[in-house]
């Protein structure tokens, strides 16, 4: 067995060093992983809040007491924590729509009691609304993270303390042209994203105040760096051009085993195999790097849909993983949606998404805009037709539908009801539930 082989005694190949070729094909080779779409996860992030006054910070002393209690439940997600102390469970993937909802259902009904306990509410907004930007978690990572966002601003801290979203992942899709095909699926991310943006826009306000964003989330991410959360460029093919994109982008930062990790300016990962300095980066760093690239679709071997805001209530996040599924993984829906989202081209212009017109309305605007409510009926009417091919049961099917007569049918999204609805009227003392889609308001935060 050769010393370089995987599981030999020699250098493992996350550890040899990279050159440029052998960084394109393994790029090239890892982002889009082709086959009949089959699986489907979700990630989910949470605010943590007190169930009695949702504008107080919750204390370190309490969250990481809540935190042991929530690290000793058997969940079959994936349990970890962002920057500013929010929850993050990401699912195992599923085989299917239903095995996904089913078991991420049961792992949010034991979180929501575990906290319950301890007077807690796990509370879906894309942006915390009272919050200063406040980093919880220490760790190499997020300080080299923050200091490499800082200097374009301080929308960094914001999206790291402040910011929570439900993220989609499908399956890249089939190596063949078509409705399920990796090309077709690619391109209509960057269009249907937009859609999904002022579809579910859920996050009008920021420390006390509206800001004049539906998704303020989204306002963030468009703004807290020049290319690290851009889409590719046109003009290349999807594998070429992620691989164009990743090696030009910017290193965030230099990993070391002890001390502080190095946090250089304007080197991108191609400079730094052509040069080899602080030190030659080897497969490991190239796959960190991906990780710290923010695109509103990040193809990691299947594709991870991220421009989501979280969703209030108790159901509110299983209906953006119905839509997205369902529009993407039945060959009808598909190509039904991709017909509707292509004229939005137009709109959209020559600029990457997110920074674009159309992208820039969605946020802003969400479903008042007339073209995006347009497309959204019909995205809409079409996901609610396919779940049930699909064979989503009734409750889901319901949720949807639910949503859809709520918001989509009256060119509204959940901003809007945050903004009508007084709930921080003061931001000391709420006014309603900020944490629930419906029933009356009454001064708490309903738990997720």
């Amino acid at each position: 067995m050769s010393s370089d082989t995987p599981g030999g005694p020699g250098a493992h190949p996350d550890h040899a060093t990279l050159d440029e070729g052998a960084a394109q094909d393994l790029l090239r080779g890892i982002c889009f992983k082709t086959g009949p779409p089959r699986i489907v996860g979700v990630e989910l992030e949470w605010f943590i809040h007190d169930q009695e006054n949702p504008a107080v910070p919750v204390s370190q002393e309490r969250l990481d007491s809540a935190v042991a209690a929530l690290r000793e439940l058997p969940l079959s997600a994936a349990l970890t924590f962002e920057p500013g102390g929010q929850l993050e469970l990401s699912s195992q993937p599923a085989g299917s729509l239903m095995e996904c909802i089913t078991t991420t259902a049961a792992d949010l009904a034991a979180v929501r009691a575990s906290l319950g306990r301890d007077g807690l509410a796990p509370v879906g907004l894309g942006v915390d609304p009272w919050q200063t930007p406040h980093r919880r978690l220490r760790e190499p990572r997020y300080d080299a993270m923050e200091a490499a966002l800082d200097r374009a601003g301080p929308s960094g801290r914001a999206m790291m303390c402040t910011s929570a979203s439900v993220q989609v992942c499908l399956d890249a899709g089939e190596e063949e042209p078509g409705p399920l095909g990796y090309g077709r699926r690619w391109q209509l991310t960057h269009l249907l994203g937009a859609v999904l943006v002022a579809a579910f826009a859920n996050s009008p306000f920021r420390q006390g105040r509206p800001t004049g964003w539906k998704s303020t989330r989204q306002s963030l991410w468009a703004d807290l760096d020049p290319v690290r959360t851009l889409a590719p460029g046109s003009g290349l093919p999807p594998r070429e051009a992620w691989a164009a994109h990743v090696l030009d982008t910017t290193v965030m930062c230099v990993r070391s085993e002890e001390g502080p990790w190095d946090v250089p300016e304007g080197l991108t990962f191609r400079e730094w195999i052509r040069t080899g300095a602080p030190r030659p980066p080897v497969r490991a760093d190239l796959d960190y790097h991906i990780t710290t690239l923010f695109p509103p679709v990040r193809p990691r071997g299947h594709l991870e849909l991220r421009m989501i805001d979280a969703q209030s209530g108790a159901d509110g996040w299983l209906v953006p993983l119905a839509v997205v599924t369902a529009l993407y993984d039945d060959p009808e829906a598909a190509e039904t949606v991709y017909r509707t989202v292509k004229p939005l081209a137009e709109s959209a212009g020559s600029a990457a998404a997110p920074r674009n017109p159309l992208w820039t309305t969605a946020a802003r605007e969400g479903l008042a805009d007339p073209e995006l409510r347009a497309a959204a009926t019909v995205c809409f009417d079409t996901a609610l037709t396919a779940l049930d091919r699909m064979g989503a049961d009734k409750a889901v099917q319901d949720t949807v539908a639910a949503f859809n007569d709520r918001y989509v049918a009256r060119g509204r999204c959940p901003a809007d009801d945050l903004l009508e609805s007084g709930v921080l009227t003061d931001p000391i003392r709420p006014t309603g539930s900020i944490g629930s889609t419906d029933g009356p308001h009454t001064g708490r935060v309903t738990s997720a």
